[in-house]
């Protein structure tokens, strides 16, 4: 991620849920992949970039308590926050770690579960925020076991007759430091096949689901 990412949150981070657009856009994405998880009872998950945790009650309602969702993200204020959010609502199955999944290894992001592979990966708006997003991607594919199911949820400008709100999509992706030309779904198909491709809010937030080869 860029150098700059950690201390962008340092303040946000608190009020972060709040003005992150997530109920009128970007919930919406979540919404999109999440169900294509074909997530199980028992499901190990692995959020890649999960910031405050947005993506963990949507998760949970997918797994039960058998299961366990692994948030990472190079933000320590941000997981600040994560941590607040599992331990207000008692989530004795979701852990969080430190880390920049550009850098990180499979070994290490499988550590949570004694080196065995994910049954399923996700990372929502993240990857466009990383300067190396393809080496975070390839890690993702390669902490998850062979079958698991893998999603990528990230934007790009809206099309059609959403393209007028281009502008506005624009600064804000800027304001937030991700790269609204990333398109870091186009690379999913070196890892995984029979993909599943959602657009929604005009096209603004793009969905892949694969199965990682």
């Amino acid at each position: 991620m860029p150098p700059t990412f950690p201390s962008k949150y340092t303040v946000s981070a608190r009020f972060y849920d709040a003005i992150s657009a997530e109920w009128p856009i970007y919930g919406a994405g979540r919404a999109a992949a999440i169900p294509l998880l074909h997530l199980e009872a028992g499901a190990w998950v692995l959020d890649v970039g999960c910031g405050t945790g947005l993506n963990f009650p949507w998760l949970q309602r997918r797994i039960d308590p058998s299961g366990l969702i692994v948030g990472v993200d190079v933000s320590t204020h941000m997981l600040e926050q994560a941590r607040r959010k599992v331990r207000s609502r008692g989530w004795s199955n979701v852990q969080v770690l430190a880390g920049d999944a550009t850098t990180a290894t499979a070994a290490r992001l499988r550590e949570p579960i004694d080196g065995a592979g994910y049954d399923a990966a996700i990372a929502t708006y993240a990857l466009s925020l990383m300067d190396d997003w393809p080496a975070a991607l390839a890690t993702m594919a390669a902490a998850c076991r062979p079958g698991a199911r893998l999603a990528i949820v990230d934007m790009q400008p809206p099309q059609g007759h959403a393209a007028l709100w281009s502008p506005l999509a624009r600064l804000a992706c800027r304001a937030g430091g991700s790269d609204i030309h990333a398109r870091p779904w186009t690379l999913l198909d070196h890892y995984c096949e029979d993909i599943t491709a959602r657009s929604v809010r005009g096209g603004h937030i793009q969905v892949r689901v694969g199965t990682v080869r």
